[in-house]
């Protein structure tokens, strides 16, 4: 049987669609902005390269998670986020800018299973 852990669910207005389950506790979920730290954070993943232009809503993910301290972000994006390659990118870039390195999952990682 899956058990999940305690978390807390950072909603962007423009991630809303990303948002399968309806279910989510209303004292889980804290809404955020996007203002002009998380914007210049995302414009420079975008300008080393580490993903393209089509890439930025992702990159605003990214650098909302960073600026907003999340602990982990949990994507089933596998080729722009959840992406080995991709992960050293964007966490060089946030070292470089001193902040912190980000931990970059997909939701099967966090699951724990009773035995």
């Amino acid at each position: 049987m899956r058990k999940f852990i305690p978390f807390v669910v950072y909603l962007m207005k423009i991630f809303f669609i990303h948002l399968k389950n309806e279910n989510l506790p209303k004292e889980n979920l804290e809404r955020v902005a996007v203002n002009d730290e998380i914007l210049i954070l995302a414009t420079k993943y975008i300008s080393e390269k580490v993903v393209g232009q089509t890439s930025f809503d992702d990159c605003i993910h990214i650098a909302t998670a960073i600026i907003y301290k999340a602990d982990i972000l949990l994507s089933w994006n596998f080729r722009h986020i959840v992406n080995v390659y991709r992960i050293r990118g964007y966490n060089a870039i946030n070292l470089r800018m001193n902040y912190p390195a980000l931990e970059i999952r997909s939701p099967k990682e966090i699951m724990e299973y009773e035995d």
